[in-house]
């Protein structure tokens, strides 16, 4: 007790004794031996640059940063909703919004969905556990979407409880068994994406270990290698050839190509149209990933909403827009981002990072403060067997549903009754540059 009484005594005399020291350091020691120095060589060189550039020096190796770029681009932000109240009426707040589209309207087995909004790619083995895949599938089930299968090995259980599954036809040599195409309600050829563009990777038998190896067929030591391009692809009329081939072979559901946006975006269009192509999706700047080198993050790939409406412009000109479903991915985390995506032309958007944070939920709590919360969801994490998959296939059902409802009550706002009724005259551009990419007027003009 008297050591408390003396403590508060002096404490503030010590404590000033202690700022004045350290001001008068801060105030007279040269440059190059003050503390000061690090406040200016942070502004110069962020938190994120200094932490990276310390993990390159430390293993002299390429760095794989998980969920994307933290780079700012131009978004969806500069646009904004025009609501209906007198001269066009809002929708009577009874009736029913219907969410439900279509990919692939000219196929033989087109893939309809209860809801516009679909699970990203995330490969089982090269990124996430037998677990996750298992609660994407239940989630994406209990309200009627689709999962997508990533790079990585087929996993039985994903088909067993998914309802809709896009099969990606990836690079590597894994997954393109007839039996294992048949079971596909879509077949999404993975040319490129977002955060990785079209680089090669590859994974060690240390990081891939267990069963996903089987899957996959790989040899003991071998490692997992995805290619950059697709070996059987080397001249304009190889994609036509590929994408009838998995038309046949999957005996005739959706065949779609998955691009980075390219500055060249229209040229890789022309290719999709060409091979005849169900659907094309595309991912922008924003796209996550389970990690990739900071310059593909950072550097590589068009913002999604340049892509976006590009893409958009040029099916229109091209007359196939209501032909070809176009999914685009790429940095949504919002209702509103979304809406305003299908608003400016996409049948579909997928989203891949925010769903996981959604899934995880309070189960971040088994990994924190002493480990990121990836360890409960990689393939190769430290806490992968921690991970409720039934929890998290409830968290993920509720996220859907959640996003789903509030679009359509935007939709009724809008005075519509169907989320394939928003188009671009409902919005409005609040800059000249929005406006000028998406072709959307400015908000002062009428």
């Amino acid at each position: 007790m008297a050591a408390l009484i003396l403590l508060l005594l002096f404490y503030r005399p010590i404590v000033k004794s202690i700022f004045g020291s350290f001001l008068k350091r801060l105030m007279i020691e040269r440059y190059e031996e003050n503390i000061w120095e690090m406040v200016t060589a942070s502004i110069r060189l962020n938190p994120i640059m200094n932490v990276e550039n310390s993990l390159r020096a430390e293993t002299g190796k390429i760095i794989k940063r998980p969920f994307g770029s933290p780079r700012k681009f131009l978004n969806f932000d500069g646009l904004i909703f025009s609501p209906a109240q007198l001269s066009v009426m809002p929708t009577d707040g009874k009736a029913s919004i219907d969410t439900k589209i279509i990919i692939g309207p000219c196929a033989k087995k087109p893939l309809q969905l209860n809801i516009p909004l679909l699970l990203g790619a995330m490969g089982y083995g090269v990124a996430v556990s037998e677990k996750v895949r298992i609660a994407l599938a239940k989630g994406t089930a209990a309200v009627g979407t689709a999962t997508n299968t990533g790079e990585g090995g087929f996993l039985p259980e994903d088909r067993k409880h998914a309802k809709h599954l896009i099969l990606q036809y990836g690079k590597a040599k894994w997954s393109k068994d007839p039996e294992i195409l048949k079971q596909a309600d879509a077949i999404e050829i993975h040319i490129g994406q977002g955060a990785h563009a079209s680089s090669s990777s590859k994974i060690t038998p240390q990081d891939l270990p267990g069963r996903a190896r089987d899957i996959m067929g790989l040899e003991p030591g071998e490692d997992a290698v995805l290619p950059s391009r697709h070996k059987e692809l080397n001249k304009k009329e190889d994609l036509k050839n590929l994408v009838e081939y998995l038309r046949d072979a999957a005996g005739g559901v959706p065949i779609g190509i998955k691009l980075c946006a390219s500055q060249r975006l229209e040229e890789d269009l022309e290719s999709c149209i060409h091979a005849k192509v169900d659907f094309i999706s595309i991912d922008g700047g924003q796209a996550g990933t389970k990690g990739s080198p900071p310059i593909l993050e950072d550097a590589f790939g068009l913002p999604t909403i340049y892509a976006l409406s590009r893409a958009v412009q040029y099916l229109e000109k091209r007359e196939v827009k209501d032909k070809i479903s176009l999914l685009i991915g790429g940095g949504f985390f919002t209702p509103e981002d979304c809406l305003k995506a299908l608003a400016l032309g996409a049948d579909a958007v997928y989203m891949a990072t925010a769903p996981l944070w959604a899934m995880t939920h309070m189960q971040v709590t088994k990994a924190i403060p002493f480990e990121p919360p990836t360890q409960l969801i990689y393939y190769s994490g430290k806490l992968k067997d921690d991970f409720d998959e039934e929890t998290a296939a409830h968290y993920l059902q509720n996220f859907f549903v959640s996003f789903v409802e509030e679009m359509k009550t935007a939709v009724e706002a809008l005075g519509k009754t169907s989320i394939r009724e928003v188009n671009s005259k409902d919005l409005a551009a609040l800059d000249e540059l929005t406006s000028k990419v998406t072709k959307v007027p400015l908000a002062y003009q009428q």
